[in-house]
């Protein structure tokens, strides 16, 4: 009884912490909507689209992170189910996914100033905000890595039950979120490309 009564305490304090979580996501979504009101405005203004066709491998990087979101579902589900290890597997792979991810944006920066000379300093400002949108992503990704290893973490180490569900649950929160805007930020710019 007493071991329960502890639980449902944690389970209260874990649910504050969560509140914290939705409003950093609610922030992070008014800055990416700003940064694409800011793109209409400039480019609307002053007639300057894109005039550059996005790097195949934003497309790549968009497939890959929905797949990631998948992994991460199948690790949710092990978690629930106390699969330590399968929860394990999903979330290793839900990581290398991340890392693809990045990896493909960083490539995509390569094509756009090396091979297509599109800069971060380019005269159009228009395509500056490629680079701030896709840069702003990238370092929510990488809050999500680290969200993602400590899940990892606790799943790797045991921990009570509890804590690894909150743990998987704001993971799955925040990766989802950043899946989500993501694509809705790949398909902003498909559309101003040209």
């Amino acid at each position: 009884m007493a071991q329960l009564q502890q639980d449902n305490e944690k389970i209260q304090q874990l649910g504050a912490k969560k509140f914290n979580m939705w409003i950093f996501i609610f922030c992070s979504f008014m800055l990416f909507a700003a940064f694409s009101s800011g793109f209409i405005v400039y480019a609307g203004g002053k007639g300057h689209g894109l005039n550059v066709i996005l790097p195949a491998s934003f497309r790549y990087s968009t497939i890959v992170l929905v797949i990631s979101s998948i992994t991460l579902f199948m690790a949710s589900r092990a978690a629930k189910q106390n699969e330590r290890g399968l929860q394990g597997l999903f979330l290793w792979l839900t990581i290398g996914l991340g890392i693809t991810f990045l990896c493909l944006q960083v490539y995509g920066w390569y094509i756009l100033s090396y091979k297509m000379q599109v800069f971060l300093t380019d005269p159009n400002a228009s395509r500056s905000f490629v680079y701030v949108i896709t840069f702003m992503h990238i370092l929510h990704i990488l809050g999500g890595l680290v969200w993602l290893g400590a899940a990892l973490a606790g799943s790797i180490k045991g921990i009570p039950q509890v804590k690894n569900l909150y743990r998987m649950e704001m993971s799955a929160i925040f990766w989802h979120f950043l899946d989500i805007i993501w694509i809705y930020l790949y398909v902003f710019l498909l559309l101003n490309q040209i």
